[in-house]
């Protein structure tokens, strides 16, 4: 029976692979086929991306509101900012416009211009009636002039929704049906009939025309994202290839890693399928991840067989000790790689655990891809020529492992110095650091849908919804002259604050009422006193029969109990968004006695404010998961305490860098930064593994000799190691291209951080072993490992021809 991952195991595996290699070959073809019939299970996303799990009080609270006033985010919304609009022709190819989009069967209603209706008192019928400002059409110069000035002057209930009567901007207001939201019917409207529409009248009208709300952002961030799955393959592969090829100076080695990796991708596609999970913002980073992360087990492998071939010539010899040599370490980096990935699973949002099952196990399959195929593709390969030996003996890798050793032997006060320098140095700037909650701030900046978010923002306060819901605790509640009040002294404060947008509520409706009661004076524009409130409520009441007049049902669901007050928020930071929310909470409290009233705030950016912030604290528990999982690692291996401590320092370092960087630099704490630190320390573990496999194998060679041993696993290792770590480099690099600010952050600062770990690994880990290398030797304790990480020099032994 043969003890797991042990030499004789790898020893079978190696024979195993070796003499099976056609049914093999089949195999994985086989799979790969199989795979790609999952492929048709792959969707995007439709809905929002919730950082929440389901059953958190923020989510129940929403989810409360949805099912009393239904979906809010169906709201599209244009405008324009132009004198010119102004004119018989213009304005009347815009009010055709807005029109048009009520055919669609995706739109509920639309409110524009020429939908606008005044509300007029009818005394002889004791009812309210609505008017239109424009019947059919403008044809006069003059009619335009009377339209400004009743609009802008008089009817104070639609400024700061449809217009902004300082600016003369305008604007509509699309609603889709809530029950296609999100759904793909809301993405094929938007692109192939919403946008088609509104660039045809640009072009017609010379009008530059802004587009905004919650559906069309999510789509054209959503279609942006699809359209950078490809850039990253294609970016990631030729990136990684290239650098491969540089180092190696083989078309042969370079189109075998393409292979292996492509394949991993097809893999990681079809897992995907298999387990019909939607494509998001994360799981699409997956497959170039995998190519990044795939290049460097090929690197490890085939420098590994050219090294052997070059050592002995024997090519069975070199493909078998590929297998048992490299195997077994191989396996424990991808397994410490995918375990910093898995720990996403353990946390209790849905985006994460479907992130981390996909990633991981994607991880592993690639793994046992490059186990197979490279050495298998190599039996049927010629012996290499001298010249894909070359780059084995190249000056300035020579130069390069010279200077690691000096530096070690030599300078080990300077690196300590500098460690703690930087250290302390990333502490200071760790306590500069802060979380961000912001909806827009992730998305190309760059793009016209961002452009046209500011645009809302300066004319309109937001795009993006706040709401907050009235539980008056009994029926009919809403409308008695109390709950008003309480209202309207709510709505003052929220106009008080500038990143919020003018609330809309039943409020705007009754003084709306009062105004039309008083022949449209628009200084009775308030709420009625108590004296008036019956009459003009009665006259309320008799319009109601008329559904075009029933404006109620957006401010207050069918019973009367629940109101709500509807505001844009601008995008800003998650300390600003806190400080508004402890500002209304505080009016709340004081407005609302809480055993007459229940009031939830919510909406789509609180929401998301929350997630982030539940995100944050989840993601600190996954990396330290991650830091204890990964000890333990160390610990099966080598069994020794201070080998643990040891190989942490070298890569929680370089974390601790990392964070001080993005306190200096401004970079917020927000779920793609955060999940830098999980993905980094996963991936820079897998050096210090196999600095300290080659490093145990030296000790056993060189009779426990640790400068010899030490300098050893460097000079073999070290070469190994920077290829990885410059390939790792470049390639999460990549994510620099994005248009998303988020995923150029996560690219920079996995970059960087792979980059200060491969220095730490190759400079400060080695430096640390000399340095402590009594209390290290110690044979009872660091002699015996629970596995074989590389097995044992063995030139003879199972080198039979496979």
């Amino acid at each position: 029976m043969l003890k797991l991952f042990t030499e004789d195991f790898w020893d079978a595996v190696a024979r195993l692979i070796l003499r099976n290699k056609i049914i093999i070959l089949i195999c994985i073809i086989t799979a790969t086929f199989l795979l790609s019939l999952n492929w048709k299970n792959m969707r995007f996303t439709n809905t929002e991306a919730n950082l929440l799990p389901d059953d958190h009080e923020v989510n129940l609270a929403y989810n409360k509101f949805l099912e009393t006033f239904g979906e809010e985010g169906n709201l599209i919304i244009l405008g324009v900012k132009d004198p010119s609009l102004f004119t018989v022709e213009k304005l009347n190819a815009w009010n055709n416009l807005t029109t048009s989009f009520k055919s669609a069967p995706e739109v509920e209603s639309v409110l524009s211009i020429k939908d606008l209706q005044k509300l007029v008192k009818d005394s002889e019928h004791e009812k309210f009636k609505l008017e239109p400002f424009i019947k059919d059409s403008v044809s006069s110069v003059a009619e335009i002039e009377k339209l400004q000035s009743d609009l802008f002057e008089k009817y104070p209930f639609y400024d700061g929704f449809l217009f902004n009567k300082e600016t003369k901007t305008i604007r509509s207001a699309i609603y889709l049906k809530k029950d296609i939201v999100n759904t793909a019917a809301r993405k094929n409207y938007i692109l192939n009939d919403f946008i088609p529409k509104v660039k045809a009248f640009e072009e017609a009208q010379n009008l530059h025309v802004h587009a905004s709300g919650m559906p069309y952002i999510r789509t054209l961030n959503a279609q942006n994202i699809i359209d950078e799955i490809g850039l990253f393959l294609v970016a990631a592969l030729l990136v990684t290839s290239l650098i491969f090829f540089f180092f190696f100076r083989s078309f042969r080695a370079t189109l075998i890693s393409i292979i292996v990796v492509c394949i991993g991708v097809m893999w990681t596609f079809g897992i995907l399928g298999f387990l019909e999970y939607e494509i998001t913002v994360l799981t699409a980073l997956i497959p170039p991840l995998i190519i990044v992360i795939g290049i460097p087990n090929c690197i490890f492998l085939i420098n590994k067989y050219q090294h052997e071939v070059n050592l002995h010539g024997n090519k069975v010899k070199s493909l078998q000790r590929v297998i048992t040599k490299v195997g077994n370490a191989t396996l424990m980096t991808n397994v410490t790689t995918a375990s910093g990935f898995a720990t996403f699973i353990l946390t209790e949002s849905k985006l994460l655990k479907e992130f981390g099952i996909v990633a991981s196990l994607s991880i592993l399959a690639i793994f046992i891809l490059c186990l197979l195929i490279i050495p298998i593709i190599y039996t049927f390969l010629p012996f290499p020529k001298d010249r894909h030996l070359e780059h084995l003996n190249r000056r300035w890798i020579g130069g390069f492992v010279d200077w690691m050793e000096r530096m070690v032997k030599h300078r080990r006060i300077t690196i300590y110095i500098t460690s703690l320098v930087l250290l302390i140095a990333s502490i200071i700037g760790v306590y500069q650091i802060k979380i961000s909650g912001s909806l827009i701030e992730d998305m190309p900046q760059k793009s016209e849908f961002i452009k046209d978010i500011r645009f809302f923002e300066q004319e309109f306060n937001g795009i993006m919804p706040v709401e907050i819901m009235i539980d008056t605790k009994r029926k009919k509640g809403v409308m008695k002259r109390s709950t008003l009040k309480r209202i309207n002294d709510l709505e003052e404060l929220i106009i008080d604050i500038p990143e919020l947008s003018k609330p809309i509520s039943v409020v705007g409706l009754v003084k709306y009422s009062k105004q039309a009661y008083y022949n449209g004076n628009p200084k009775y524009y308030q709420l009625p006193t108590a004296q008036e409130n019956s009459f003009i409520l009665s006259y309320a009441k008799n319009s109601t029969s008329n559904s075009d007049i029933d404006l109620l049902k957006n401010f207050v669901d069918s019973t009367g109990r629940y109101a709500r007050i509807t505001t844009f928020m601008k995008d800003i930071g998650t300390d600003k968004m806190e400080r508004i929310e402890e500002n209304l909470q505080t009016k709340i409290d004081k407005t609302f006695p809480k055993d007459r009233y229940d009031v939830t705030m919510t909406g789509k950016a609180l929401v998301f404010q929350k997630g982030t912030k539940y995100l944050v604290k989840n993601l600190v528990i996954s990396l330290s998961l991650a830091i204890v999982l990964i000890a333990l690692f160390m610990a099966f291996m080598f069994r020794s305490g201070k080998m643990i401590i040891i190989s942490l320092i070298p890569n929680l370092l370089p974390l601790v860098i990392t964070a001080g960087l993005m306190g200096y630099l401004g970079v917020p704490l927000k779920p793609s930064t955060i999940l830098v630190f999980s993905i980094a320390f996963g991936i820079s573990v897998d050096d210090t593994i196999h600095f300290l496999a080659k490093y145990r194998q030296e000790l056993q060679a060189n009779k426990w000799k640790i400068k010899v041993s030490v300098y050893g696993a460097l000079r073999e290792t070290g070469v190994s190691m920077f290829y990885t770590s410059i390939v790792l480099f470049f390639g999460f690099s990549v994510f620099t291209i994005s248009s998303f600010g988020g995923t150029v952050a996560l690219g920079a600062l996995v970059s960087a951080t792979l980059l200060f770990a491969m220095l730490a690994n190759l400079l400060l880990l080695p430096s640390l072993l000399l340095s402590l290398e009594r209390s290290i030797a110690n044979k009872k304790e660091f002699k015996k490992p629970a596995i074989d990480v590389i097995p044992k020099e063995d030139d003879d032994k199972n080198t039979q021809n496979y």
